[in-house]
C-alpha cells in the first residue's frame, strides 16, 4: 500500500497549505507567580486565546514548548491545564514545572474549550466542519500552527527548538501536528499511543472524542502511520499498560507501524510502557519527559 504522506493526511484532515506571515500577539493580561510570567494572549486575526509562561528565576534555555492540552470532558480547564494542571497530570502543572526549568511553554485554547466554549460543543463542531470539507482535528491543528509561529516569535524562543508536547488528546494533537510542521524539531506524547483499527474491534475508539475523526484514514493507514511522520525528529512515546485508551494490541500495533518509521535511526524514538499505571502521567513519565526535552528535573 503507498505510504501515508503529510500531504495525503493534510488532504484526509482538509487543511489548506499553513500561512507563513508574521502572527500577531497582543498581551492582555500579565502577572507572576513562584519564578514565572503568565502573559495571557490573543494570537493572530481571530484572537486565539493563549497562555504563554516564562522563567522569571533562571534563564530561558531557548527551548520552547508547544503545550497542547487535553481533552478529558473538561472543556471548561483548555489552556488552564497549563497553570492549574488536571487530574490526569502529576503536581505542580506540568506547564509551570516546564517554565521553571528553563523552557518557555505556550498554550492556545482549541475550538470548544477554555475561554472557547461559546463556538460550540465539540459534536456541534465536529459535524459542521465534516459537512463544510473540513475536520474538526484539521481545524485544531490550524490553530496550533497559529500558535507555534507566535512561539517560534517570543524573545527567549529558539525558533529552531521547538517541541510539540501533550497528554490524551493533547498527545494526539502533539504527533499530528509535529507530522505537519518540519519547524517542530522534537514531540512528545502521553498516555494516547494506539492504532484506531484494534481500537473499534472491541468498541473502545468510542472513548475518544469525536474531533479524533479523520475520514480515510483506515484501512490503508492508522496512528501508528501518523506519529511516523514525525521521524526522523526525535520523539517519546510514554503509555499506560492499564490504560484503555492504550491497550496491548492497539498499542504494540501503533508502536510497530513507528517503529519501523524510526527503523534507520532508532536511538531518536524513546518508548515507555509503565505496566502499573492507566491513563495519567506518572513521576516516571514527568522524569522521561524532561530528560528527553533536555531540562534538569525537579519533584516540586
Amino acid at each position: 500500500m503507498p505510504d501515508l504522506t503529510s500531504e495525503k493526511l493534510r488532504k484526509m484532515l482538509g487543511m489548506e497549505v499553513p500561512a507563513t506571515d508574521p502572527v500577531t500577539v497582543d498581551v492582555t493580561d500579565s502577572s507572576l507567580r513562584n519564578g514565572v510570567r503568565c502573559d495571557e494572549l490573543r494570537l493572530g486575526a481571530r484572537h486565539l486565546t493563549a497562555i504563554c509562561l516564562t522563567p522569571e528565576d533562571v534563564a530561558p534555555s531557548g527551548l520552547g514548548v508547544l503545550y497542547c492540552h487535553a481533552h478529558g470532558n473538561r472543556p471548561e480547564i483548555g489552556k488552564a491545564e497549563l497553570t492549574e494542571g488536571r487530574p490526569a497530570l502529576c503536581d505542580p502543572p506540568l506547564g509551570r514545572a516546564l517554565a521553571r526549568a528553563g523552557a518557555i511553554v505556550l498554550c492556545v485554547d482549541m475550538p470548544g474549550f477554555g475561554a472557547r466554549q461559546t463556538e460550540g460543543r465539540e459534536e456541534a463542531l465536529a459535524k459542521a466542519a465534516l459537512w463544510q470539507g473540513r475536520t474538526l482535528l484539521g481545524d485544531m491543528l490550524t490553530d496550533l500552527d497559529v500558535a507555534q509561529r507566535a512561539l517560534a516569535a517570543w524573545p527567549g524562543v529558539d525558533g529552531r527548538r521547538i517541541a510539540a508536547v501533550g497528554i490524551s488528546m493533547g498527545g494526539t494533537l502533539a504527533y499530528a501536528h509535529a507530522a505537519l510542521s518540519p519547524g517542530v524539531f522534537a514531540c512528545a506524547q502521553l498516555c494516547v499511543m494506539a492504532d484506531l483499527g484494534p481500537l473499534i474491534a472491541t468498541g473502545a475508539h468510542d472513548l475518544h472524542g469525536s474531533y479524533m475523526t479523520i475520514p480515510g484514514l483506515l484501512p490503508a493507514h492508522d496512528m501508528g502511520d501518523i506519529a511516523g511522520l514525525v521521524a526522523p525528529r526525535p520523539q517519546l512515546i510514554a503509555t499506560g499498560a492499564r490504560d484503555p485508551l492504550t491497550p496491548d494490541d492497539a498499542y504494540h500495533a501503533a508502536a510497530d507501524r513507528v517503529r519501523r518509521a524510526y527503523a534507520d535511526m532508532p536511538d531518536r524514538l524513546t518508548l515507555l510502557r509503565e505496566a502499573g499505571s492507566g491513563h495519567a502521567e506518572t513521576l516516571g513519565i514527568r522524569r522521561a519527559l524532561f530528560a528527553f526535552l533536555g531540562l534538569p528535573f525537579a519533584d516540586r
